[in-house]
């Protein structure tokens, strides 16, 4: 269980992921699925992933041994990638490369889903920042100013405020705010998802990002929620009642 997002605006790129790997009276673990590649200032790659840990973890491995891709005699790397349209292709093939790896390993056992889906984000050479959406058989798409966000695992409860507030010319600082705001939302209604949240932050013409872990300590996030939770009430208590008949005043307004 897991809910990852990322915000694509013209200030900058938003990647946020939460920990929380099991969910359950007694059983709760955490594990960091928002990892960084590059180095601060030539480049930075981010990668979130949502499904199988142990798909997940080989895909990490074969990243960093090297690729092999299609027509090509030498291994290819994420630190030497031209461009992040490279990286894609590069952690596609990873993707389907891993899933090789685990399939052989559980092919005799009902029910295990090794699935993942990927979200890869970043910039080389301080270029514009890009995000694209990596499924589990290695294709990928591009986010893009129409809808400038992508969301892998638990989507559904913080994609409505995503919808509804944020757009390609959102401030950067405001999108922080609703990628945060999308991430409460589904912690508020799903117990798989949960703190500590890992969040990367990168500007146009630096590729150098800003990374925080947020806590479940964190002032700030706790604030936010209460605040959003205290606006949505006032919101509702401004608009006026329904004027549709309720049971028992049928008869009267007729």
């Amino acid at each position: 269980m897991t809910y990852c997002v990322g915000l694509l605006v013209k200030e900058g790129l938003v990647m946020m992921a939460d920990t929380r790997t099991n969910a359950g009276i007694d059983n709760i673990s955490t594990y960091r699925k928002l990892r960084v590649f590059g180095e601060d200032g030539k480049r930075i790659i981010s990668i979130a992933s949502a499904g199988s840990l142990s798909t997940t973890q080989a895909l990490v491995n074969r990243l960093n041994e090297g690729v092999m891709m299609p027509g090509n005699e030498e291994p290819e790397f994420l630190e030497t990638a031209p461009t992040m349209f490279r990286v894609a292709q590069i952690v596609g093939e990873a993707m389907v490369g891993a899933k090789k790896d685990i399939e052989a390993v559980v092919q005799q056992q009902e029910g295990v889903d090794i699935g993942v889906t990927l979200l890869v984000g970043g910039s080389i050479d301080g270029r514009a920042p890009r995000l694209f959406l990596i499924y589990g058989e290695g294709n990928f798409i591009e986010c893009g100013m129409d809808t400038p966000y992508f969301q892998i695992g638990e989507l559904k409860y913080g994609k409505p405020v995503l919808d509804r507030m944020l757009n390609y010319r959102t401030p950067l600082s405001k999108a922080i705010k609703i990628g945060l705001v999308s991430m409460n939302s589904t912690m508020r209604s799903n117990l798989g998802v949960g703190l500590p949240i890992d969040m990367l932050v990168v500007r146009p013409g630096q590729s150098t990002a800003a990374l925080t872990r947020i806590e479940d300590s964190d002032p700030y996030y706790h604030d936010l929620g209460t605040r959003w939770a205290n606006a949505l009430k006032e919101a509702l208590e401004s608009i006026p009642d329904p004027d549709y008949p309720l049971p028992g005043e049928v008869a009267a307004r007729r």
